[in-house]
Protein backbone atom coordinates (compact mmCIF):
# COMPACT_ATOMS: atom_id res chain seq x y z
CA UNK A 1 0.00 0.00 0.00
CA UNK A 2 2.20 3.24 -1.29
CA UNK A 3 -0.06 5.29 1.08
CA UNK A 4 0.36 3.04 4.10
CA UNK A 5 -1.60 4.15 7.09
CA UNK A 6 -2.32 7.45 5.91
CA UNK A 7 -5.24 8.12 3.58
CA UNK A 8 -5.83 9.92 0.31
CA UNK A 9 -6.73 13.43 1.99
CA UNK A 10 -3.56 13.07 4.09
CA UNK A 11 -1.20 13.04 0.83
CA UNK A 12 -3.18 15.82 -1.01
CA UNK A 13 -3.32 17.68 2.55
CA UNK A 14 0.48 17.92 2.44
CA UNK A 15 0.90 18.65 -1.34
CA UNK A 16 -1.68 21.34 -1.38
CA UNK A 17 -0.58 23.34 1.87
CA UNK A 18 3.35 22.70 0.98
CA UNK A 19 4.87 26.04 0.74
CA UNK A 20 1.33 28.21 1.84
CA UNK A 21 0.27 27.24 -1.53
CA UNK A 22 -3.84 28.09 -0.81
CA UNK A 23 -6.54 25.74 -2.44
CA UNK A 24 -8.48 26.16 -5.30
CA UNK A 25 -10.82 28.98 -5.02
CA UNK A 26 -12.57 29.65 -8.53
CA UNK A 27 -12.74 28.33 -11.90
CA UNK A 28 -13.78 29.21 -15.32
CA UNK A 29 -13.94 27.20 -18.06
CA UNK A 30 -16.18 25.49 -20.71
CA UNK A 31 -19.55 24.00 -19.05
CA UNK A 32 -20.06 20.42 -20.27
CA UNK A 33 -22.85 18.96 -18.74
CA UNK A 34 -24.76 19.52 -15.76
CA UNK A 35 -26.82 16.84 -13.79
CA UNK A 36 -29.24 17.25 -11.07
CA UNK A 37 -26.70 18.56 -8.34
CA UNK A 38 -23.25 18.86 -10.28
CA UNK A 39 -21.71 20.50 -13.07
CA UNK A 40 -18.73 19.47 -15.12
CA UNK A 41 -16.35 22.14 -16.00
CA UNK A 42 -13.56 21.67 -18.90
CA UNK A 43 -10.53 24.18 -17.72
CA UNK A 44 -7.69 23.80 -20.04
CA UNK A 45 -8.49 20.55 -21.12
CA UNK A 46 -9.09 19.13 -17.56
CA UNK A 47 -12.56 18.28 -16.84
CA UNK A 48 -13.88 19.53 -12.84
CA UNK A 49 -16.77 18.05 -11.12
CA UNK A 50 -18.43 20.79 -9.37
CA UNK A 51 -21.21 19.82 -6.81
CA UNK A 52 -23.63 22.96 -6.64
CA UNK A 53 -27.12 23.86 -5.17
CA UNK A 54 -30.02 23.36 -7.87
CA UNK A 55 -31.08 27.15 -8.01
CA UNK A 56 -27.42 27.56 -9.02
CA UNK A 57 -27.34 25.09 -12.03
CA UNK A 58 -30.69 26.24 -13.21
CA UNK A 59 -28.44 29.59 -13.76
CA UNK A 60 -25.60 28.73 -14.47
CA UNK A 61 -25.81 28.19 -18.33
CA UNK A 62 -25.95 25.70 -21.20
CA UNK A 63 -23.38 23.19 -22.04
CA UNK A 64 -20.50 25.05 -24.69
CA UNK A 65 -21.14 28.61 -22.57
CA UNK A 66 -18.28 29.85 -20.47
CA UNK A 67 -19.16 29.96 -17.37
CA UNK A 68 -17.43 31.10 -13.75
CA UNK A 69 -18.01 30.22 -10.22
CA UNK A 70 -16.51 30.26 -6.81
CA UNK A 71 -15.30 27.07 -5.10
CA UNK A 72 -15.13 25.43 -1.94
CA UNK A 73 -12.66 22.44 -1.52
CA UNK A 74 -13.13 20.18 0.66
CA UNK A 75 -10.54 17.60 1.63
CA UNK A 76 -11.56 14.07 2.72
CA UNK A 77 -9.73 10.88 3.19
CA UNK A 78 -11.18 9.57 0.64
CA UNK A 79 -11.41 12.26 -2.21
CA UNK A 80 -11.11 15.77 -2.91
CA UNK A 81 -14.59 17.81 -3.47
CA UNK A 82 -15.14 20.85 -5.15
CA UNK A 83 -18.59 22.72 -3.94
CA UNK A 84 -19.93 25.14 -6.90
CA UNK A 85 -21.21 28.83 -6.06
CA UNK A 86 -22.16 31.55 -8.58
CA UNK A 87 -21.88 34.42 -5.98
CA UNK A 88 -20.00 35.31 -2.71
CA UNK A 89 -23.49 35.42 -0.97
CA UNK A 90 -23.91 31.59 -2.00
CA UNK A 91 -20.38 30.59 -0.39
CA UNK A 92 -20.57 32.93 2.49
CA UNK A 93 -24.01 31.38 3.60
CA UNK A 94 -22.49 27.69 2.46
CA UNK A 95 -19.32 28.11 5.02
CA UNK A 96 -21.44 29.44 7.84
CA UNK A 97 -23.69 26.54 7.91
CA UNK A 98 -21.52 23.75 7.35
CA UNK A 99 -20.06 25.33 10.79
CA UNK A 100 -23.33 24.74 12.79
CA UNK A 101 -22.92 21.70 14.15
CA UNK A 102 -24.20 18.04 12.54
CA UNK A 103 -25.03 20.25 8.89
CA UNK A 104 -23.06 18.86 6.36
CA UNK A 105 -22.53 20.14 3.16
CA UNK A 106 -25.33 18.25 1.47
CA UNK A 107 -27.68 20.04 4.32
CA UNK A 108 -25.77 23.21 2.87
CA UNK A 109 -26.76 23.18 -0.56
CA UNK A 110 -30.11 21.68 0.08
CA UNK A 111 -30.64 25.43 2.01
CA UNK A 112 -29.15 27.28 -1.36
CA UNK A 113 -31.80 24.92 -3.44
CA UNK A 114 -34.53 25.52 -1.59
CA UNK A 115 -34.22 29.45 -0.94
CA UNK A 116 -31.56 32.12 -2.33
CA UNK A 117 -29.50 33.45 0.30
CA UNK A 118 -31.18 36.41 1.18
CA UNK A 119 -34.36 34.29 1.86
CA UNK A 120 -32.57 32.07 4.12
CA UNK A 121 -31.06 34.57 6.10
CA UNK A 122 -33.99 36.00 6.82
CA UNK A 123 -35.74 32.77 7.92
CA UNK A 124 -32.48 32.28 10.59
CA UNK A 125 -33.02 36.25 11.93
CA UNK A 126 -36.51 35.89 12.38
CA UNK A 127 -36.40 32.13 13.61
CA UNK A 128 -38.93 31.36 10.97
CA UNK A 129 -38.18 27.25 11.67
CA UNK A 130 -41.43 26.22 9.77
CA UNK A 131 -39.38 27.87 6.66
CA UNK A 132 -36.34 26.03 7.10
CA UNK A 133 -38.15 23.09 7.63
CA UNK A 134 -39.15 22.99 4.31
CA UNK A 135 -35.49 22.29 3.30
CA UNK A 136 -35.13 18.42 2.25
CA UNK A 137 -33.32 16.42 5.17
CA UNK A 138 -33.67 19.35 8.04
CA UNK A 139 -35.94 18.24 11.11
CA UNK A 140 -37.20 20.90 13.79
CA UNK A 141 -33.73 19.94 15.92
CA UNK A 142 -31.43 20.79 13.11
CA UNK A 143 -33.61 24.23 12.26
CA UNK A 144 -33.21 25.17 15.38
CA UNK A 145 -29.84 24.30 15.77
CA UNK A 146 -29.11 26.75 12.62
CA UNK A 147 -31.30 29.44 14.19
CA UNK A 148 -29.26 29.02 17.87
CA UNK A 149 -25.93 29.04 16.12
CA UNK A 150 -26.04 31.90 13.51
CA UNK A 151 -28.84 34.26 13.86
CA UNK A 152 -27.14 36.44 15.92
CA UNK A 153 -24.15 36.84 13.47
CA UNK A 154 -26.55 37.32 10.39
CA UNK A 155 -28.34 40.10 12.89
CA UNK A 156 -25.17 41.70 13.44
CA UNK A 157 -23.67 41.99 10.08
CA UNK A 158 -26.69 43.24 8.72
CA UNK A 159 -28.51 42.12 5.38
CA UNK A 160 -27.14 44.29 1.93
CA UNK A 161 -30.95 44.68 0.86
CA UNK A 162 -32.67 44.97 4.02
CA UNK A 163 -34.31 42.55 6.14
CA UNK A 164 -37.69 43.97 5.42
CA UNK A 165 -37.49 43.14 2.08
CA UNK A 166 -36.28 39.56 2.10
CA UNK A 167 -39.12 39.15 5.01
CA UNK A 168 -41.47 40.61 2.34
CA UNK A 169 -40.13 37.50 -0.44
CA UNK A 170 -40.26 35.04 2.50
CA UNK A 171 -44.00 36.04 3.27
CA UNK A 172 -45.48 35.81 -0.08
CA UNK A 173 -43.78 32.71 -1.23
CA UNK A 174 -45.47 30.99 2.06
CA UNK A 175 -48.85 32.54 0.96
CA UNK A 176 -48.54 31.12 -2.44
CA UNK A 177 -47.17 27.59 -0.71
CA UNK A 178 -50.62 28.07 0.86
CA UNK A 179 -52.62 28.96 -1.69
CA UNK A 180 -51.34 26.07 -3.82
CA UNK A 181 -51.87 23.32 -0.73
CA UNK A 182 -55.54 24.93 -0.47
CA UNK A 183 -55.85 23.33 -4.36
CA UNK A 184 -54.92 20.18 -3.62
CA UNK A 185 -51.34 20.20 -4.12
CA UNK A 186 -48.72 18.11 -2.44
CA UNK A 187 -46.30 19.87 -0.15
CA UNK A 188 -43.67 18.45 -2.65
CA UNK A 189 -45.80 19.66 -5.56
CA UNK A 190 -46.13 23.35 -4.00
CA UNK A 191 -42.19 23.27 -3.06
CA UNK A 192 -41.08 22.20 -6.40
CA UNK A 193 -43.27 24.26 -8.42
CA UNK A 194 -41.55 27.51 -7.38
CA UNK A 195 -37.75 26.50 -7.66
CA UNK A 196 -36.53 29.07 -9.59
CA UNK A 197 -39.25 31.61 -9.03
CA UNK A 198 -38.34 35.38 -9.67
CA UNK A 199 -36.81 36.90 -6.59
CA UNK A 200 -39.28 39.68 -4.96
CA UNK A 201 -42.47 38.77 -7.03
CA UNK A 202 -45.60 39.55 -6.23
CA UNK A 203 -48.35 36.94 -4.70
CA UNK A 204 -50.12 36.96 -7.97
CA UNK A 205 -47.23 36.29 -10.22
CA UNK A 206 -45.27 33.59 -8.31
CA UNK A 207 -49.18 31.66 -8.21
CA UNK A 208 -49.00 32.17 -11.44
CA UNK A 209 -45.79 30.77 -12.04
CA UNK A 210 -46.54 27.86 -9.66
CA UNK A 211 -49.42 26.66 -11.82
CA UNK A 212 -47.62 27.23 -15.09
CA UNK A 213 -44.69 24.78 -13.80
CA UNK A 214 -47.70 22.00 -12.48
CA UNK A 215 -49.59 22.45 -15.74
CA UNK A 216 -52.43 24.26 -14.99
Amino acid sequence: DVLGSRGLGDVYKRQIWKGGCLMIACLKGTLIATSLDAAVIDVQGVGYQVLMASKSLARLGMPGDTVRVLTHLQIRDDALVLYGFLNQEEKDLFLRLVSVSSVGPKVALAVLSTFDPGDAIAAIVSQDLSAIQRVPGVGKKMASRIVLELKESFAGEGQPRGSEVFQQALNTKKAVLEALLSMGFTSEEAGLSLKGAPEEASETVLLQYALKRLGK
